[in-house]
């Protein structure tokens, strides 16, 4: 974890001198802070850090943690969706049937609107699912955690088409592009990974500080 911060940190840094009129420091957000997050995250799964304000655009960075998923959940869910406020109602998204010829996979994916994601996975691993097109999906509504904290406007559901799974484990860092659906299965034990993500219309609340991390 210590080395995920120090590239992370670094990261931001960079953020820091270039493009728009952007803070005049650098942001720190240290490895003892993500664990004491990470300490609260059952039930919530994703947990939003901190949502940056770089001036033409914001930057939220946030700590995930998913327990296993189907039989070795106990006869849960097929697959961890997208986590804290997934399956809340809203309006339908996403294809209304499969394409010719495919299946929907059992897989509780969601697709961002505007939000580029990069994992990086700092404990256990799964298999990460992406691509493909969401089939029957909805909506996350306005006022939802999902779409005014943690990743704006999105489209949950199964997905079907061109996909693509892979492994991933400690130390992987994996980029998603907005629109496309993702999520996971395979999780045996568990997998955290930061989740970095761009705010180009500074859709998620301005100035977000998590209530878990300790301003002293």
């Amino acid at each position: 974890m210590k080395q995920v911060f120090l590239g992370f940190a670094a990261l931001l840094t960079v953020s820091t001198v270039v493009g728009f009129a952007q803070p005049k420091e650098a942001v720190d957000i240290t490895d003892a802070q993500i664990k004491e997050v990470l300490k609260f995250a059952p039930p919530a799964v994703d947990q939003t850090l901190r949502v940056i304000d770089m001036g033409g655009y914001q930057l939220s960075v946030a700590i995930i943690h998913r327990g296993p998923t189907g039989a070795a959940a106990g006869g849960g869910r097929g697959a961890a969706g997208a986590g804290r406020g997934a399956a809340a109602p809203g309006e339908p998204c996403g294809l209304k049937e499969a394409p010719p010829g495919t299946t929907p996979q059992n897989v509780g994916a969601i697709a961002h609107d505007d939000t580029v994601e990069t994992y990086v996975v700092t404990s256990g691993g799964g298999t990460l699912v992406t691509g493909g097109q969401v089939v029957n999906g909805r909506r996350s509504p306005p006022e939802s955690e999902v779409t005014k904290i943690l990743n704006g406007p999105s489209c949950f559901g199964p997905v079907a088409g061109n996909i693509v799974k892979r492994k991933v484990s400690v130390g992987d860092v994996i980029v998603i592009p907005a629109g496309v659906p993702h999520g996971w299965t395979d999780i045996a034990d568990h997998v955290d990974y930061l989740s970095i993500r761009p705010d180009p219309k500074k859709v998620l609340e301005h100035g977000y500080v998590n209530p878990h991390i300790s301003q002293k």
